[in-house]
């Protein structure tokens, strides 16, 4: 409003359009169509004071446009209006008002309105959040570079995960593989000891590994992370879905990263990367002057490092948890390696825990199988009291337990086990065992005798054993039987050698 309110004042002292021309304030073209409104209104009469600033805005608007010359999308107002609200181009919407309503006008008609609509909208306000030293850090994942993964050999994209006290700026700052919420956790247990305190409160976003349920008023956190709260004694505080703002310092602390540490640098592996963001924080983005605070990250770090919560004097053992269904073989799988649970439980669904170092299942809350995490895809780690009795038996009877019994009882019967066992063709354990459980319905005596008469026929067998002391063969005498020794391993004649070179053949009777 000035360039009119001092041409307002030149045409009352008398000057001409070309000299308000001259001054650089507008036009003549423009000066002489204000000096006609000023006319109008009766502004030149030195008489009257000048009109105010807001007085000359309203003479200067357009004038409203009738009814009858409004926008053929007047009546589509509302409509564009709801599309606008869902994301919809102009271009679309011009589109869409002429296949299904028969529109005619040209897409700078829908522009004009678009840019109206935009008009009438409040506007795009923020409010700037202030922290206090050790109230709050900031956290967040962002893109890193591309490196060899050694598991594969290949290239793989990398994550960089970001935690910013909201004081001080002060950072910390991990490139890892993955937005697991194992990495989560580990990420946040090392971010503490790299600031030696904790803060009070953490402003997340609603990532799966924190956030299960993403909800403005009462969002459902990880029960994972809700454990690692506890231990720490933080307060998880989630941004509301789509309001970025909430955490905008780490969102700059992230960009401060990919703009700042990654070009122009190499990295030979994951710890070298970390090596090198580990030396840049300290000697680079904590010693700069930051460009809101006006003061060094560290510098102020040593101010808000004494009213951080301390680090537990234990730190929590952090795990994961996961729901898994008991399988026939009374395991579970969790990482392609299996683990054993009571095999009542079978076919039951358990929560399974799992740290660094150990597996834990629950049932209704307690814990009914602890194990050794397994490091190696396909181990099974069993506990012989979860399997049925009769998996039990046959797996607390081995080999050597069978050799001892069958010592306990006697050389035949020893000999007749080492015979089965060393079977090179077939597994044979289960016949063995077979052979020493008739003892407990025979007899330690019978058995060695029975085991004596299978050798003597050669027939190391169980159903030998077994048909012997069924049909009460072991009591009889043991005159006639034929020893094996002179003949192991090679066929058996039915008759001796004197018989067979003599010179008359012997009668068959």
């Amino acid at each position: 409003m000035h360039e009119y309110r001092q041409t307002l004042m030149r045409l009352r002292q008398g000057d001409s359009e070309r000299e308000i021309a001259r001054s650089g304030l507008m036009g003549r073209a423009k000066a002489a169509r204000f000096r006609e409104l000023a006319c109008e209104k009766g502004w030149l009469e030195l008489t009257r004071p000048l009109p105010s600033d807001a007085e000359i805005a309203a003479a200067l608007a357009p004038p409203r446009v009738p009814l009858t010359a409004q926008s053929t999308l007047a009546a589509y107002r509302q409509l564009v209006t709801q599309w606008l609200g869902q994301g919809v181009s102009g271009v679309a919407i011009h589109a869409a008002l002429v296949r299904e309503h028969g529109f005619t006008g040209h897409y700078s008609s829908v522009r004009r309105l678009i840019a109206a609509l935009a008009q009438a909208l409040p506007p795009d306000t923020t409010v700037r959040l202030t922290f206090d030293p050790g109230d709050a850090a900031q956290v967040d994942f962002g893109a890193g570079p591309e490196l060899i993964d050694p598991a594969t050999g290949r290239l793989r994209r990398t994550w960089a995960f970001v935690m910013t006290l909201a004081f001080s700026r002060h950072q910390y700052v991990e490139f890892v593989w993955d937005q697991s919420v194992r990495t989560w956790l580990g990420c946040h247990q090392r971010a503490f000891e790299w600031f030696g305190a904790v803060p009070a409160r953490l402003i997340i976003d609603n990532a799966k590994c924190a956030i299960t349920k993403a909800c403005a008023r009462d969002p459902e956190v990880q029960r994972a992370y809700a454990e690692c709260a506890e231990g720490y004694g933080f307060r998880i505080d989630a941004c509301p879905p789509r309001d970025p703002q909430k955490k905008g310092i780490v969102e700059a602390g992230v960009k401060y990263v990919k703009g700042n540490f990654l070009p122009t640098r190499s990295f030979r592996d994951m710890a070298d990367l970390n090596a090198q963001v580990r030396d840049w924080v300290l000697q680079v983005a904590g010693q700069r002057i930051h460009g809101t605070t006006r003061i060094k990250p560290l510098e102020s770090f040593t101010v808000e490092r004494a009213l951080l919560l301390p680090l537990p004097a234990v730190p929590p053992d952090l795990g994961t948890w996961h729901q898994v269904t008991v399988h026939r073989d009374c395991h579970v799988s969790f990482e392609r390696a299996l683990y054993s649970v009571p095999f009542a439980l079978v076919g039951k669904r358990l929560w399974l825990r799992a740290t660094d170092s150990v597996v834990t299942l629950y049932q209704d809350f307690q814990p009914v199988a602890i194990h050794a995490r397994s490091r190696r895809p396909g181990e099974r780690r069993t506990v012989s009291d979860h399997l049925p009795p009769e998996a039990r038996s046959f797996f607390a009877h081995d080999r050597a337990w069978c050799l001892q019994q069958a010592a306990d009882i006697g050389p035949a019967c020893a000999g007749l086990i080492q015979r089965l066992l060393s079977d090179r063709i077939s597994e044979r354990l289960r016949a063995a065992q077979g052979v020493l459980h008739l003892k407990a319905k025979y007899g330690a005596g019978r058995l060695e005798a029975a085991c004596g008469r299978a050798l003597a026929h050669d027939s190391p067998h169980y159903r030998t054993v077994k048909t012997i002391l069924v049909g009460g063969h072991d009591l009889l005498p043991a005159t006639g039987l034929i020893s094996p020794e002179p003949y192991a391993g090679r066929a058996r004649f039915a008759r001796g050698t004197a018989s067979l070179f003599a010179d008359e053949p012997p009668s068959i009777h």
